[in-house]
């Protein structure tokens, strides 16, 4: 099938759609006007459309920024049999993301200014989503001495992360978030303390007791929010925690936050929604990171991302090989392909459970994950890059992971029933993405 797709410097016309954009308060049907790659006109008359347009029709469709992803392992350089930054970026423009956040547990790890400048490099050649590459915090991800943080940020890093690690050292974390201030980029970590986690398969609660399997405790987790924010407001640095997945740690971010303190914090969907009962069946697509907590712990989540307590949803892409994920659960990796089905889990469990509104939602997948990393995204402002996505927020569909445009075909959501699909996605006006009768097609 060919993909009809406009010339790079064609004007675009997204028709009839219900337009919102959280950044300025919209939310209506309304007419976009896409030129020269930037959003030019909300509702412009015909006459102030070029006569060379090309036009997409978008009735009974939702049109929103392009989605904003907080952190997903590409995998490359060095890791190419999980995931290449083509078909990491093949499997977010799927999944309506238009910016993707590179995690820098790559091989070698992006704690260089030249390992930065080849994933910079890699995906402008492939030319598909934008990439922005997290570099390390730490020099070699070893938690023991402080990356040269300016010559990363120079080199084009956008914030700094040992995340899917968590950091440890307090004192380097502490210097860290003192030192970052100067050039004003985020600081990333996922919170954890190993010891207590060490050697952990599951949530550690009554399943795992009955499977006889070792657990990852909440405490693990909330001890490590509690320095991560008590550090973030002796310094007032940058820092977002995430993704979190215990009660704990929203109690400890709810009460830091109404003191003023300028933390964010992230969750991913499948502590939205799977329990740790799935895990009862030991298949290793349930073995994910953070890992799926027990219901009162989901339901605490739900409410935090409603009430504003978390940020952003980020999609907790960690793919791995099919071998790797074929071994037994206690000894296969952590991780899944999320980045294809993020956007519709969320829309399932949370938006048509009326837990969150479309512009919720959307802020929580776009706009909020801009700000966050100061991108020029979120938002479809006069004058914006043009980054769209398009939605069909009726279409019901079947996971199946073979189907999916990333290489890793693991994932919590197989063969679950999802509604919301994005059938467009744009990227600096340029078309990429196009679902079209449950064909997708990438450019």
């Amino acid at each position: 099938m060919t993909l009809a797709t406009p010339s790079p410097n064609q004007p675009i016309v997204i028709d009839g759609g219900r337009v919102i954009d959280p950044a300025h308060g919209i939310d209506k049907v309304a007419r976009l006007l896409i030129v020269n790659g930037h959003i030019s006109a909300i509702d412009p008359s015909d006459g102030d459309v070029p006569h060379d347009t090309h036009w997409i029709d978008a009735r009974d469709r939702i049109v929103a920024p392009g989605l904003v992803d907080l952190g997903a392992e590409l995998r490359q350089p060095g890791r190419e049999e999980d995931e290449t930054i083509q078909t990491g970026s093949d499997a977010a423009l799927a999944g309506g993301y238009t910016s993707v956040l590179c995690c820098s547990n790559t091989n070698p790890v992006i704690d260089s200014a030249a390992a930065v400048e080849l994933v910079t490099q890699i995906a402008q050649r492939v030319g598909g989503v934008r990439v922005y590459p997290i570099a390390c915090l730490s020099k070699a991800r070893e938690a023991e001495q402080m990356a040269e943080l300016a010559i990363l940020a120079e080199a084009g890093a956008i914030g700094f992360s040992d995340s899917p690690r968590p950091m440890p050292n307090d004192a380097l974390l502490k210097r860290a978030l003192d030192y970052c201030r100067m050039f004003d980029l985020p600081i990333f970590d996922r919170p954890e303390v190993p010891g207590l986690a060490e050697g952990g398969v599951m949530h550690d609660g009554q399943v795992s007791l009955v499977l006889g399997l070792k657990g990852l405790p909440t405490e693990a987790e909330d001890l490590a929010v509690a320095r991560d924010v008590r550090v973030a407001e002796a310094t007032k640095g940058r820092l977002h925690i995430g993704p979190v997945s215990t009660m704990g740690a929203i109690d400890m971010i709810g009460r830091v936050k109404n003191r003023g303190i300028a933390i964010t914090a992230s969750v991913c969907p499948h502590n939205l929604h799977g329990s740790d009962a799935l895990l009862r069946s030991f298949d290793s697509r349930f073995k994910v990171h953070p890992p799926m907590r027990s219901p009162a712990h989901v339901e605490t989540l739900q409410h935090a991302v409603a009430d504003g307590t978390i940020d952003a949803i980020q999609s907790g892409h960690m793919p791995r090989a099919g071998e790797k994920k074929g071994n037994d659960l206690d000894e296969s990796p952590f991780g899944a392909a999320t980045l294809e089905t993020t956007f519709s889990a969320v829309v399932t469990d949370m938006v048509r459970t009326n837990i969150l509104s479309w512009s919720r939602a959307i802020e929580c997948l776009s706009t909020n994950p801009a700000k966050i990393a100061k991108l020029p995204a979120g938002t479809l402002g006069i004058g914006a890059p043009a980054d769209v996505t398009i939605i069909n927020p009726e279409s019901q569909w079947t996971v199946h992971a073979s189907e999916f445009l990333s290489r890793c075909q693991s994932t919590p959501m197989e063969n679950r029933e999802l509604y919301g699909r994005v059938t467009h996605t744009i990227v600096g006006g340029r078309l990429l993405f196009v679902c079209v009768e449950e064909s997708s097609i990438v450019a």
